[in-house]
């Protein structure tokens, strides 16, 4: 185009130059007013059903309303609006304020019981069972383990309780268990 304006060369002489034809230079691209019914489509289903994306929309358009648009035509229309770059919103669990840990005012009241696991240096691993008293802070009890079964953890409370007498309370998890 610039040999044509500046050096006043005729459109033939140039075509065949750059060995193109004239139908190719004087081609003007018309962009109809199928894109811009497209993109209202598109805004439309977007706005409507906010979980959809690319592929739904697009199924929607051709099998439900019957527009045979080409899937990539769509496609470069939807990202040309941005459709493609919806952040989802987080979903917020709610969650119930915690109670206080009440203090008790003498010991026995209420016990504490946690489960820690943790690695030797040869790298096998073990588990503790801890049981507190929440009064002084007292360990009761610890069990070491590589595992430790539900009879054990019985067999341990039975034998704390024998020595120290039946809690009131017992706290798993920041649970608190009372009889």
């Amino acid at each position: 185009m610039n040999a044509i304006r500046l050096r006043g060369v005729s459109i033939a002489l140039a075509c065949r130059t750059f060995q193109i034809s004239e139908s190719c230079y004087r081609y003007e691209r018309k962009l109809g007013d199928e894109n811009a019914e497209i993109a209202d489509w598109l805004v439309r289903l977007t706005t409507t059903h906010r979980t959809w994306g690319f592929g739904l929309c697009f199924l929607y358009l051709r099998n439900v309303k019957g527009f045979a648009w080409n899937h990539k035509r769509v496609r470069r229309i939807y990202r040309a609006l941005e459709l493609n770059l919806r952040i989802k919103p987080k979903k917020r669990l709610v969650r119930e304020k915690p109670e206080p840990l009440v203090v008790p005012n003498e010991a026995n009241v209420t016990w504490s019981m946690d489960f820690m696991s943790d690695q030797l240096a040869d790298g096998r691993s073990f588990r503790t069972l801890n049981v507190l008293d929440d009064f002084n802070r007292e360990g009761l009890g610890i069990e070491v383990d590589i595992s430790i079964q539900a009879l054990r953890v019985i067999r341990t409370l039975e034998r704390i309780i024998e020595w120290r007498g039946k809690p009131l309370n017992i706290r798993v998890d920041n649970v608190l268990y009372s009889e």
